[in-house]
C-alpha cells in the first residue's frame, strides 16, 4: 500500500483538440482567447497538484503546429490548412507555458484516423487524402491510413521524429485508435494489400504484427534521437476476455484491443518497445460487466517490469452517466485509493480537461483535501534511473524586497530540466522523500555560467530550513544541497 501522499506519483490530464472537446474552446477563437484558456487549464490543473499534460496535436491528418507533413488543423483555426493570425507556434508556446509551471508535456498523435467525416471539399490541398488517396481506406464515414502500407509506416515515424526533433517533449503518446473499433456489418478493406504483404499469416495475426512493426520502429526512432522521450500508449481498457482467452481478464467488454483493434499490448511490452501503458478503465469500480476493480487487478497483474504502468479515469462521466455510481463524488477519489493499492500501477490520468475546469467541484475539493493534498513529481523514464552527479552549488543569495535571488554554478555533467524547492518550518529538518515539503518547482532556463532562481520572500519567511535539488530529463532527482537564507 503506497502512502496516501505520495512523494513520486503519474497526475495526468488529456487535453483533447478533436473536435473543440478542450482546447482550443472553439475553433474561431482570436489568439489571445487560446492563450488565456489554455493558461487557465494549466492553472487549474497545478492547483490541485497534477504534474503532466496530454495535449493533442495530431487528430485528424492534421497539426497544431507548423509542418509540411500536415496541414493545419480546422479546430485551431476553424479552417483546415489556415495558420493562426497574428502567427504563433502554438505547439512551442504550450510546451513553454506547461514547463513553466512544472508540468510534463506529453504529445498526443493519433497516427491513423485521417479525417473526421468524408467531406472531401473541406481539406486542405495538402492534406494526404488528396495527395496519397492510395493510402487511406474509407470506413465508418472517415478515412483512414492503411497500417499495413511500408510508406504510411514511413510518413508516419517521420510525422513523430519531426515532433520529437523540434520540441522540446517530454513523450510521445497514442491513444487507443488503432484499427477501427469494429462497425456491425462493414469490413476493413484491406483485401489488396493483404494479398500483396500477407507473408501467409492469418489476417488478425497480419493487422497485429502491422501495427506492432509501426510501433516498434517508432520507439527506436524517438529513443535515438532523445534518449529521455518516452513513448506511451493509452490502449482500451480490455485485452481480451477471459470467455475467449484464459489470460484475459473477467469482463465482457462489446470490443476488446487484441480481437477487434488488432491492438496487442502483452506483445509490446515483451518486445520492450513501450515505456508506459495507460489503459483507459472509464468505468465504475463495480460496474457489472467491466469493472474498474477487476480491471486495475488485471492490469497490475499483467504489466512487466520494463513498463511503466497508470491507470486511465473517465472524469466525463462524473454526474453525466447512467451509471449512477457517477454520481457520488467519492468515486473518483475512492479509484485513485484503489489504484494505490497495486505496487506497480504507479498514476492516473483523466479525460478530460473541460470536466475540472469550474465543474465538479465536489470531486476537486475532495481531491484537494485528501488524495492530491501535495504535490509529486513524475516518475523516472522506465529503466534510466541514474545517479545525476551535478549537486545545486550556490554561489550568491541577494534577499531583495519581494524575492531572494539565489545563483547556483551551471550544472556541467547532466541535462537538468527543473530545480525543486523544499522548505520546512520551526525546527524541522529537510526530508525530500516528503511531499508536503515541496514548494517549488523551478522550469531550467540555460544560460551559461550561472542560474538564478527567483523564490518569492513569502516562501522564505514561511520556512526557516530550505533546499534544493536538481531533476534531470529523465526524471532523476540529485543530491540536495541546504539554503541559508538570513530572513
Amino acid at each position: 500500500m503506497k502512502p496516501t501522499n505520495p512523494k513520486n506519483e503519474f497526475r495526468a490530464v488529456w487535453i483533447a483538440t478533436v473536435a473543440n472537446i478542450d482546447w482550443p474552446v472553439s475553433s474561431i477563437d482570436a489568439v489571445e482567447k487560446q492563450k488565456a484558456d489554455f493558461i487557465e487549464i494549466l492553472d487549474t490543473y497545478k492547483k490541485l497538484n497534477y504534474n503532466v499534460v496530454i495535449v493533442q496535436i495530431r487528430s485528424a491528418g492534421d497539426a497544431i503546429y507548423p509542418t509540411n507533413l500536415a496541414p493545419w488543423s480546422k479546430y485551431l483555426t476553424g479552417k483546415q490548412g489556415l495558420a493562426p493570425y497574428p502567427f504563433y507556434d502554438p505547439l512551442d508556446w504550450m510546451i513553454s507555458q506547461a514547463h513553466q509551471r512544472g508540468f510534463e508535456f506529453h504529445a498526443w498523435l493519433n497516427p491513423y484516423r485521417a479525417t473526421m467525416d468524408l467531406n472531401i471539399s473541406a481539406l486542405s490541398r495538402s492534406h494526404d487524402v488528396i495527395k496519397h488517396p492510395e493510402w487511406m481506406i474509407q470506413y465508418g464515414g472517415k478515412y483512414y491510413y492503411n497500417p499495413a502500407l511500408p510508406e504510411v509506416q514511413a510518413h508516419l515515424i517521420n510525422v513523430v521524429d519531426e515532433v520529437v526533433t523540434k520540441y522540446d517533449v517530454d513523450a510521445i503518446h497514442f491513444d487507443d485508435y488503432f484499427y477501427p473499433y469494429r462497425i456491425q456489418g462493414e469490413a476493413f478493406n484491406d483485401n489488396a494489400a493483404y494479398r500483396k504483404y500477407g507473408n501467409g499469416m492469418s489476417v488478425e495475426d497480419w493487422r497485429r504484427d502491422n501495427v506492432n512493426t509501426y510501433l516498434k520502429n517508432t520507439y527506436t526512432s524517438i529513443k535515438n534521437l532523445k534518449p529521455w522521450v518516452q513513448f506511451g500508449i493509452s490502449p482500451f481498457g480490455v485485452w481480451r476476455n477471459k470467455s475467449v482467452d484464459p489470460r484475459g481478464s473477467d469482463t465482457q467488454a462489446g470490443q476488446t484491443n487484441y480481437d477487434d483493434l488488432y491492438a496487442d499490448p502483452m506483445a509490446w511490452m515483451e518486445g520492450n518497445y513501450i515505456d508506459y501503458l495507460l489503459p483507459q478503465l472509464y468505468w465504475s469500480i463495480e460496474h457489472k460487466t467491466a469493472s474498474y476493480a477487476k480491471l486495475a487487478k488485471w492490469w497490475s497483474e499483467n504489466t512487466n517490469k520494463n513498463t511503466a504502468l497508470y491507470i486511465g479515469n473517465g472524469s466525463y462521466k462524473i454526474n453525466n452517466d447512467s451509471d449512477k455510481r457517477w454520481s457520488n463524488p467519492n468515486e473518483v477519489p475512492n479509484q485513485i485509493d484503489l489504484t494505490r493499492t497495486f505496487p506497480n500501477i504507479n498514476g492516473n490520468a483523466f479525460f478530460s480537461a473541460k470536466w475540472f475546469i469550474n465543474k465538479n467541484q465536489a470531486v476537486t475539493q475532495l481531491l484537494q483535501d485528501n488524495q492530491y493534498q501535495y504535490p509529486a513529481l513524475p516518475y523516472v523514464v522506465p529503466n534510466s534511473k541514474r545517479e545525476v552527479l551535478d549537486i545545486p552549488c550556490i554561489t550568491n543569495i541577494n534577499n531583495q524586497t519581494a524575492n531572494t535571488i539565489v545563483t547556483l554554478d551551471f550544472p556541467k555533467q547532466s541535462k537538468i530540466r527543473y530545480i525543486i524547492v523544499y522548505g520546512t518550518t520551526n525546527k524541522n529538518l529537510i526530508d525530500v522523500n516528503n511531499p508536503s515539503q515541496i514548494i517549488d518547482k523551478i522550469a531550467f532556463s540555460e544560460t551559461k555560467d550561472s542560474i538564478a532562481i527567483t523564490i518569492p520572500k513569502l516562501y522564505l519567511e514561511k520556512h526557516n530550513n530550505c533546499a534544493v535539488t536538481f531533476v534531470d530529463y529523465f526524471g532523476n532527482e540529485s543530491q540536495v544541497t541546504l539554503l541559508k537564507v538570513k530572513n
